[in-house]
């Protein structure tokens, strides 16, 4: 699988398309002004103590006060033993506590605020290096466990011989799995370094100051996004290429010497026409090659995805047609799921499949897809009712959050009532308001589209309201109304 990595760098927002085999995958946008505070470590003040809820609010100095839980509660484990909130053969000290208000408090962003929540929070601090994860409050060396278990020990002796008696706790990262002893010794001396400058912070700054922020999305560009399959990484700026390159020469030489300038006349994003694959993803309808096209609807519980067979009839019966619709539109879900990056609950409507062998061959097939997903994610398999239930991990908005936002005609519903049910409301709300008040004339102000109806179809019954209040009605359109917004003005 080849795969490409396109930057496109603006001022105000920078934009990433991982390209694999010719097709988008995956979509990261960072804007200057809304940058993302996973991984920020803060000094923290508590405001609240919620002995109910088990949970505290901290006040980091941002709109919204985070929230911590008690589960998110750092404790030291006992020697040897991996790092963990809480073990679960021991009773939860309660958080009233652990913590109290006013108090000042170390801690890390794991969440995003999404919609009207606050950030959530933990006490353990994590600081990710390109090969490890450093875990200043803890002892424990640890491997991925992406990384196969028969090379795990070895590398955790070396690991353990490099951390010294320095000690912190380390997890090698997946691709840290084939560094040298020299790569993982700088990478060690790098988070140390980082750990001392906050721990310095945070005795100089007063509460609700940011104490550390993770790298900005061109530099997790190196650290995170690049893998083995990456041929080049396109950049369109020269400025921010030498600032990459330096930083890539600094900690990532390997990636770094994938970059390339881009000096094309064209726009970077037109290369694989990326402006148009964002467009289709902010729309519910995905078409198929096929014919068939999925309907995908994101609400704030869950993401609904359906599948339908459109116009496609190639096959000889049809049970081949709804299997190989089926078969397409699991790669395309996948695809999507990354693309918009979608996340939590995720219910996905096959269409229904009389045979068990296609049933297993589309899962397995929809399962294969997943795997190839950076984001950690559940699937199950087929319901009673035919569908399929999974979980997408959520770190950040989805791209459709990021990108839009609710209708001002609509609120979000996407769908607003007709001219004639709006005209219907009027009529009764001038009736209600006849029998409280007395005015000399009853003005009607509408979108266009109601006053024209008012005008035409329902002028009959219009002039009968007239005649039965015993008041004159006038009428004015107003272009800048959405069609179920309306005033009536008593003159």
């Amino acid at each position: 699988m080849q795969q490409d990595i396109l930057i496109n760098w603006s001022p105000q927002e920078t934009r990433v398309a991982i390209v694999e085999n010719g097709a988008v995958q995956e979509l990261h946008v960072e804007r200057t002004l809304e940058r993302g505070l996973v991984s920020n470590v803060y000094l923290g003040k508590v405001a609240r103590v919620l002995p109910g809820m088990q949970s505290a609010f901290i006040d980091i100095g941002l709109e919204r006060a985070a929230f911590l839980h008690v589960a998110d509660v750092w404790h030291r484990q006992p020697e040897g033993e991996p790092p963990g909130f809480v073990r679960n053969t021991l009773p939860q000290v309660p958080i009233e506590k652990q913590v109290f208000e006013g108090q000042s408090l170390m801690v890390q962003v794991i969440k995003d605020p999404i919609g009207t929540k606050g950030a959530r929070l933990s006490t353990q601090i994590s600081i990710a290096g390109r090969l490890l994860v450093f875990l200043p409050q803890d002892d424990h060396v640890g491997v991925s466990q992406k990384i196969p278990v028969e090379q795990r020990e070895a590398l955790r002796g070396r690991l353990q011989a490099l951390v010294g008696a320095q000690g912190g706790g380390f997890i090698l990262r997946t691709n840290g799995e084939d560094a040298s002893d020299a790569e993982l010794a700088e990478d060690i001396a790098y988070l140390r370094k980082t750990w001392t400058r906050i721990k310095e912070a945070s005795t100089r700054l007063p509460p609700m100051s940011l104490l550390h922020q993770d790298l900005d999305l061109l530099q997790r560009v190196l650290r995170d996004l690049v893998s083995e399959e990456t041929q080049t990484i396109r950049l369109d700026s020269k400025e921010q290429f030498a600032r990459l390159h330096a930083f890539g020469q600094e900690f990532m030489p390997a990636a770094a010497g994938r970059l390339q300038l881009y000096k094309g006349e064209r726009p970077i994003f037109d290369l694989f026409s990326i402006d148009d694959e964002i467009a289709k993803a902010l729309g519910r309808r995905v078409d198929l090659k096929s014919g068939g096209y999925v309907i995908v609807d994101q609400t704030e519980a869950l993401t609904t995805v359906d599948v339908n067979t459109g116009g496609f009839v190639g096959a000889r019966n049809f049970d081949d047609t709804i299997f190989k619709t089926n078969l397409e539109a699991a790669q395309a879900i996948a695809r999507q799921l990354r693309l918009r990056n979608l996340g939590g609950i995720i219910i996905v409507d096959f269409i229904d499949m009389g045979r068990e062998d296609h049933r297993d061959a589309v899962l397995a097939e929809f399962r294969k897809q997943l795997g190839r997903d950076r984001v950690k994610t559940m699937s199950g398999g087929f319901s009673q009712l035919g569908l399929v239930e999974m979980t997408r991990k959520r770190t950040r908005e989805s791209l459709a959050h990021m990108l839009c936002e609710p209708c001002l005609a609509c609120q979000g519903k996407g769908t607003v009532k007709t001219a004639r049910s709006v005209a219907y409301d009027i009529l009764r709300e001038i009736l209600r308001e006849a029998r409280q008040f007395n005015p000399r004339e009853y003005r009607v102000v509408a979108s266009p589209k109601v006053i024209e109806l008012f005008l035409d179809e329902e002028s009959q019954h219009l002039a009968g309201l007239s005649d039965f209040i015993g008041k004159p009605i006038s009428l004015q359109s107003e272009s800048a109304m959405g069609q179920e917004q309306y005033d009536i003005v008593l003159l």
